[in-house]
């Protein structure tokens, strides 16, 4: 999965694109801490940041 797909499922949870400096999104939700997600074109993340987006989020990506 690549940035731009973690991307499109938060945003269908509500998550919002705060920010984006250089290759990082800064997503938010009301209440929550601030989440940045990579956007490299199509390489796809590690399934360890994955797993750490995930708990941040509380969002299924995985």
């Amino acid at each position: 999965m690549n940035g731009k797909q973690v991307c499109q499922k938060l945003e269908n949870e509500g998550w919002i694109c705060k920010r984006i400096r250089g290759s990082h999104h800064i997503y938010g939700k009301e209440g929550q801490k601030p989440v940045p997600i990579p956007v490299h074109g199509k390489k796809d993340l590690g399934i360890g940041l994955l797993s750490k987006i995930e708990k941040e989020t509380g969002v299924k990506l995985i």
